[in-house]
């Protein structure tokens, strides 16, 4: 790349949980020329309902730091964290982050799935994710609210962002097929910090329909919103065709 279209299309401003080391590698493998992305960090702890309520309030504190660099928009980068709450406490989390950040565009990874989903033209979903049952019901909870029916989910069971983010590809390609029903018009694979872009390919060959993860719904949804438009191949369908 040179120098001088560092960040030059866009400049993405992510705001991501602590122990987390996935989601930056992700974006980086699928990035275009031209843009690059400025991370701070939020607290975080296990991956339960009572500690994800509390990264909205954390995400606003660490965004006081990020919008010191001069990023073209913000993305909230937790899954679970904007969905624990449900749509309207999304909806609002993003509103709050615009308010702070002065107006730039914002989104969570949440809505990006559901926009992504939309996008698609997909009314049934599968989904798989590294949750405990608890998690996953808040996930179904916030997908069936949004207008999406889900056919099937399944979880690993991890508590721990330390355990998410060690899942190997073949475990997330495994589960993901696990999960797939003949209904479901697409599979999605939940949660910032499980890797899934460089099998997002072979399971659309394989599966002969569009799978969506998280990290590549948000990265889509981010491009989108900070104008840059180019269709992106090697990562599933939704970064090629929209």
């Amino acid at each position: 790349m040179n120098d001088f279209l560092y960040g030059a299309r866009a400049k993405l401003g992510l705001i991501y949980p602590a122990p987390g080391w996935v989601m930056e590698p992700e974006f980086y493998e699928m990035s275009p020329e031209g843009v690059i992305t400025l991370t701070t960090r939020m607290g975080s702890g296990p991956v339960d309902t009572e500690q994800l309520s509390t990264l909205g309030d954390k995400a606003l504190k660490s965004l006081e730091l990020l919008k010191e660099a001069p990023i073209d928009g913000v993305i909230f980068g937790c899954t679970s964290g904007s969905f624990v709450g449900g749509v309207e406490y999304d909806k609002e989390l993003i509103r709050k982050l615009e308010e702070a950040s002065g107006g730039l565009p914002c989104t969570t990874t949440s809505r990006s799935c559901v926009e992504a989903l939309n996008v698609l033209n997909v009314k049934k979903v599968a989904v798989a994710t590294p949750y405990t049952d608890e998690v996953n019901e808040k996930a179904k909870e916030f997908l069936e609210k949004s207008g999406i029916e889900v056919t099937k989910l399944k979880g690993l069971n991890f508590l721990y962002d330390s355990e998410i983010n060690r899942a190997d590809l073949e475990t997330v390609y495994n589960l993901a097929r696990e999960v797939d029903t003949e209904d479901a018009e697409a599979v999605l694979i939940l949660c910032t910090g499980i890797r899934s872009v460089p099998i997002l390919e072979t399971l659309e060959t394989d599966l002969d329909k569009p799978v969506i993860s998280a990290i590549q719904a948000t990265f889509w949804n981010a491009l989108r919103m900070c104008g840059v438009n180019e269709k992106i191949k090697g990562f599933g369908s939704l970064l090629e065709r929209y």
